[in-house]
């Protein structure tokens, strides 16, 4: 990830700034979206939704794996003969 100082980049920056903090605000370059401006606010909540969604497919993955019998000696006989 790359930062840099809001005042070492263009004037019309600190006015998307401010427009991103209500909405997300996307970039053109010619007439393509090359990327989106976040608050930090909507940034770390859609981070935690990733998390969350990552999290709940483990843990549906872990109790399929055990519902076919996979045990954690199954698993490790596995990884270690891969």
């Amino acid at each position: 990830m790359r930062y840099t100082a809001a005042s070492d980049t263009e004037p019309k920056l600190a006015a998307l700034l401010d427009a991103a903090q209500g909405e997300p605000v996307f970039i053109e370059r010619g007439q393509q979206e090359v990327a989106v401006l976040l608050s930090v606010r909507e940034y770390d909540r859609l981070n935690s939704a990733a998390n969350l969604d990552f999290q709940n497919f483990c843990d549906e993955v872990s109790d399929k794996a055990v519902g076919n019998g996979l045990t954690e000696d199954k698993l490790n006989d596995l990884l270690n003969h891969a």
